[in-house]
């Protein structure tokens, strides 16, 4: 019996077809078929948050979708919206706020917060917080990354030195 499943869907804008064995996961499939390495595996288990992609318009946790479930999806990886500019002013706000340092985190973390930032522009920084969650970050604690989000969202950069209130 083949195990395998023949699927197309949409990577950054661009379509993509490819056959997978049935068990591999979409973050597995985007690294290892597509060569997308921006979306990391950390825990398998859905709970580091370090695989999270778009699919469909939704952060998901890449390492818990199977790729055959994404056939005839629309992804987007950090690598697409990097590439669209969509991004640009939250990862300048995570430099600015050194809310980054090994960078593992980072790409699930800056998907997250985009979604959090489309839903509920006017989060508060509990809600930040409970907002993100999910994402682990070994490195920074998240008082430089509620920071950076609150950076980005009033449009504040490098050049006014704004500084966020305590965590």
């Amino acid at each position: 019996m083949d195990k395998n499943v023949d699927i197309s869907l949409t990577i950054n804008g661009e379509k993509v077809t490819g056959r997978v064995e049935a068990r591999t996961n979409l973050v597995d499939f985007l690294r290892y078929d597509v060569g997308l390495t921006g979306s990391h595996v950390g825990c398998e288990h859905g709970v580091c948050g370090a695989c999270t992609v778009r699919v469909d318009g939704r952060i998901v946790r890449g390492c818990l979708m199977a790729a055959a479930q994404a056939d005839g999806a629309d992804v987007w990886t950090i690598e697409g919206v990097t590439e669209t500019g969509e991004m640009k002013p939250l990862q300048e706000a995570f430099v600015e706020r050194n809310a980054l340092q090994c960078g593992f985190c980072t790409p699930g973390m800056l998907l997250t917060i985009a979604e959090l930032m489309e839903r509920k522009p006017d989060a508060s920084r509990d809600e930040i917080r409970e907002f993100i969650s999910g994402n682990y970050c070994r490195c920074t604690g998240y008082q430089a990354i509620v920071d950076a989000v609150e950076m980005a969202r009033k449009g504040t950069g490098k050049s006014t030195g704004a500084k966020g209130d305590s965590a």
